[in-house]
Protein backbone atom coordinates (compact mmCIF):
# COMPACT_ATOMS: atom_id res chain seq x y z
CA UNK A 1 0.00 0.00 0.00
CA UNK A 2 2.93 2.31 1.05
CA UNK A 3 5.70 0.75 -1.61
CA UNK A 4 5.16 3.80 -3.71
CA UNK A 5 5.36 6.61 -1.77
CA UNK A 6 8.66 4.34 0.43
CA UNK A 7 10.03 4.40 -3.16
CA UNK A 8 10.14 7.73 -3.76
CA UNK A 9 11.22 8.76 -0.18
CA UNK A 10 14.23 6.51 -0.28
CA UNK A 11 15.31 6.93 -4.02
CA UNK A 12 17.98 9.57 -3.33
CA UNK A 13 19.79 7.02 -0.78
CA UNK A 14 19.36 4.52 -2.82
CA UNK A 15 20.40 5.70 -6.20
CA UNK A 16 23.39 7.27 -4.07
CA UNK A 17 24.22 3.59 -2.53
CA UNK A 18 23.87 1.73 -6.22
CA UNK A 19 26.12 4.73 -8.26
CA UNK A 20 28.87 3.92 -5.10
CA UNK A 21 28.79 0.11 -5.54
CA UNK A 22 28.64 0.38 -9.70
CA UNK A 23 31.95 2.37 -9.09
CA UNK A 24 33.29 -0.74 -7.81
CA UNK A 25 32.47 -3.60 -9.83
CA UNK A 26 29.15 -4.57 -7.70
CA UNK A 27 26.76 -6.37 -9.74
CA UNK A 28 22.98 -6.12 -8.94
CA UNK A 29 22.53 -10.27 -9.23
CA UNK A 30 25.66 -10.16 -6.77
CA UNK A 31 23.43 -7.66 -4.13
CA UNK A 32 20.55 -9.85 -4.75
CA UNK A 33 22.45 -13.38 -4.22
CA UNK A 34 23.63 -11.14 -0.79
CA UNK A 35 20.37 -10.00 0.38
CA UNK A 36 18.88 -13.44 -0.06
CA UNK A 37 22.21 -14.94 2.20
CA UNK A 38 20.79 -12.67 5.10
CA UNK A 39 17.45 -13.43 4.49
CA UNK A 40 17.67 -17.13 5.37
CA UNK A 41 20.40 -16.31 8.03
CA UNK A 42 17.43 -14.47 9.50
CA UNK A 43 15.39 -17.35 8.96
CA UNK A 44 17.87 -19.74 10.53
CA UNK A 45 18.28 -17.49 13.18
CA UNK A 46 14.06 -17.38 14.25
CA UNK A 47 14.46 -21.31 13.97
CA UNK A 48 17.31 -21.18 16.38
CA UNK A 49 15.14 -19.18 19.06
CA UNK A 50 17.52 -15.82 18.75
CA UNK A 51 14.64 -14.07 17.02
CA UNK A 52 15.84 -10.54 18.57
CA UNK A 53 18.76 -10.87 16.14
CA UNK A 54 16.60 -11.78 12.98
CA UNK A 55 15.91 -8.08 13.00
CA UNK A 56 18.96 -6.78 11.65
CA UNK A 57 20.01 -9.77 8.82
CA UNK A 58 15.78 -9.26 7.75
CA UNK A 59 16.65 -5.83 7.29
CA UNK A 60 19.81 -6.11 5.16
CA UNK A 61 17.83 -8.47 3.35
CA UNK A 62 15.00 -5.45 2.47
CA UNK A 63 17.66 -2.93 2.22
CA UNK A 64 19.45 -5.48 -1.14
CA UNK A 65 16.06 -5.86 -2.39
CA UNK A 66 15.71 -1.54 -3.50
CA UNK A 67 19.58 -1.42 -3.97
CA UNK A 68 19.66 -4.43 -6.55
CA UNK A 69 17.11 -2.84 -9.30
CA UNK A 70 18.86 0.20 -8.75
CA UNK A 71 22.10 -0.88 -9.25
CA UNK A 72 20.54 -2.50 -12.44
CA UNK A 73 19.87 0.08 -13.96
CA UNK A 74 22.95 1.82 -13.76
CA UNK A 75 24.03 -0.99 -16.11
CA UNK A 76 22.54 -3.15 -18.45
CA UNK A 77 19.23 -4.57 -17.13
CA UNK A 78 18.39 -8.52 -17.59
CA UNK A 79 15.51 -10.48 -17.96
CA UNK A 80 17.72 -12.76 -16.00
CA UNK A 81 18.46 -10.47 -12.62
CA UNK A 82 14.60 -9.41 -12.93
CA UNK A 83 13.94 -13.17 -13.08
CA UNK A 84 16.21 -14.07 -9.92
CA UNK A 85 15.22 -10.92 -8.07
CA UNK A 86 11.27 -11.45 -7.42
CA UNK A 87 12.15 -15.64 -7.10
CA UNK A 88 14.62 -15.14 -4.27
CA UNK A 89 11.94 -12.44 -2.66
CA UNK A 90 9.60 -15.33 -2.87
CA UNK A 91 11.46 -17.77 -1.41
CA UNK A 92 12.50 -14.64 1.39
CA UNK A 93 8.60 -13.77 2.01
CA UNK A 94 7.94 -17.75 2.53
CA UNK A 95 10.91 -18.48 4.77
CA UNK A 96 10.20 -16.18 7.86
CA UNK A 97 6.65 -17.79 8.26
CA UNK A 98 8.29 -21.65 8.06
CA UNK A 99 10.93 -20.56 10.50
CA UNK A 100 8.53 -19.39 13.09
CA UNK A 101 6.70 -22.66 12.84
CA UNK A 102 9.59 -24.44 13.00
CA UNK A 103 11.02 -22.92 16.10
CA UNK A 104 7.26 -23.63 17.79
CA UNK A 105 5.48 -25.55 16.27
CA UNK A 106 2.38 -25.99 18.84
CA UNK A 107 2.17 -22.42 18.58
CA UNK A 108 2.99 -21.27 15.17
CA UNK A 109 2.01 -23.90 12.74
CA UNK A 110 -1.02 -23.44 12.25
CA UNK A 111 -1.01 -19.49 12.04
CA UNK A 112 2.10 -19.85 9.38
CA UNK A 113 0.31 -22.12 7.65
CA UNK A 114 -2.61 -20.00 7.05
CA UNK A 115 -0.18 -17.14 6.02
CA UNK A 116 1.94 -19.40 3.47
CA UNK A 117 -1.58 -19.80 2.28
CA UNK A 118 -2.37 -15.94 1.71
CA UNK A 119 1.09 -15.54 0.47
CA UNK A 120 0.09 -18.35 -2.14
CA UNK A 121 -2.95 -15.84 -2.94
CA UNK A 122 -0.90 -12.53 -3.20
CA UNK A 123 1.70 -13.89 -5.00
CA UNK A 124 -0.39 -15.98 -7.67
CA UNK A 125 -2.45 -13.03 -8.90
CA UNK A 126 0.44 -10.40 -8.12
CA UNK A 127 2.72 -12.86 -11.26
CA UNK A 128 -0.49 -13.61 -13.14
CA UNK A 129 -1.43 -10.33 -13.64
CA UNK A 130 2.29 -9.51 -14.45
CA UNK A 131 2.66 -12.37 -17.41
CA UNK A 132 -1.24 -11.22 -19.02
CA UNK A 133 0.20 -7.63 -18.80
CA UNK A 134 3.22 -8.14 -20.34
CA UNK A 135 1.28 -10.36 -23.06
CA UNK A 136 -0.94 -7.20 -23.92
CA UNK A 137 1.96 -4.46 -23.74
CA UNK A 138 0.27 -3.03 -20.39
CA UNK A 139 2.90 -0.57 -18.46
CA UNK A 140 2.64 0.01 -14.82
CA UNK A 141 2.80 4.22 -14.50
CA UNK A 142 2.58 3.76 -10.44
CA UNK A 143 5.86 2.02 -10.77
CA UNK A 144 7.84 2.57 -13.96
CA UNK A 145 11.05 2.01 -12.79
CA UNK A 146 10.09 -1.91 -12.69
CA UNK A 147 11.04 -4.66 -14.91
CA UNK A 148 7.55 -6.36 -15.24
CA UNK A 149 4.11 -4.72 -14.32
CA UNK A 150 3.85 -4.30 -10.65
CA UNK A 151 0.31 -4.81 -9.43
CA UNK A 152 0.23 -2.98 -6.17
CA UNK A 153 -2.66 -3.98 -2.96
CA UNK A 154 -2.72 -3.57 0.70
CA UNK A 155 -0.03 -5.57 1.30
CA UNK A 156 2.90 -5.41 -0.40
CA UNK A 157 6.62 -4.88 0.64
CA UNK A 158 6.70 -2.52 3.19
CA UNK A 159 3.50 -4.02 5.19
CA UNK A 160 5.50 -7.56 4.90
CA UNK A 161 8.61 -6.09 6.29
CA UNK A 162 6.84 -4.24 9.31
CA UNK A 163 4.95 -7.41 9.54
CA UNK A 164 7.91 -9.54 9.95
CA UNK A 165 9.90 -7.21 12.29
CA UNK A 166 6.52 -6.69 14.62
CA UNK A 167 6.59 -10.78 14.86
CA UNK A 168 10.68 -10.71 15.69
CA UNK A 169 9.86 -8.09 18.03
CA UNK A 170 6.92 -9.61 20.11
CA UNK A 171 6.80 -13.12 18.79
CA UNK A 172 4.68 -14.46 21.98
CA UNK A 173 2.45 -13.12 19.49
CA UNK A 174 3.14 -14.40 16.28
CA UNK A 175 0.12 -16.13 15.86
CA UNK A 176 -2.52 -13.04 16.00
CA UNK A 177 0.04 -11.13 14.23
CA UNK A 178 -0.03 -14.14 11.29
CA UNK A 179 -4.00 -14.32 11.29
CA UNK A 180 -4.53 -10.89 11.10
CA UNK A 181 -2.24 -10.22 8.00
CA UNK A 182 -3.01 -13.35 6.32
CA UNK A 183 -6.53 -11.50 6.35
CA UNK A 184 -4.79 -8.60 5.14
CA UNK A 185 -3.38 -10.78 2.10
CA UNK A 186 -6.73 -12.17 1.21
CA UNK A 187 -7.66 -8.58 0.64
CA UNK A 188 -4.97 -7.78 -1.41
CA UNK A 189 -5.70 -11.17 -3.22
CA UNK A 190 -9.43 -10.17 -3.95
CA UNK A 191 -8.79 -6.67 -5.37
CA UNK A 192 -5.78 -8.20 -7.84
CA UNK A 193 -8.52 -10.94 -9.20
CA UNK A 194 -10.89 -7.95 -9.41
CA UNK A 195 -8.72 -5.80 -11.34
CA UNK A 196 -7.98 -8.44 -13.47
CA UNK A 197 -11.06 -9.33 -14.11
CA UNK A 198 -12.18 -6.03 -15.22
CA UNK A 199 -8.90 -5.67 -17.06
CA UNK A 200 -8.64 -8.61 -18.93
CA UNK A 201 -11.75 -8.95 -19.91
CA UNK A 202 -12.50 -8.27 -23.07
CA UNK A 203 -9.32 -9.92 -24.31
CA UNK A 204 -7.82 -8.06 -26.52
CA UNK A 205 -4.37 -7.78 -26.79
CA UNK A 206 -2.83 -4.29 -27.37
Amino acid sequence: MFDRQILALTRPAVEGVARWLNERGITADQVSLFGFAFGMLAALLIVAGEIDWAIIPLLVNRLCDGLDGALARKGVATDRGAFLDITLDFFFYAGVPLAFALCNPPQNALPAAALLAAFIGTGVTFLAYAIMAEKRGDKSTDYPSKSFYYLGGLTEGFETVLCFVAMCLWPAHFPLLAYVYAALCCVTTATRMAAGWQAFGSGDVK
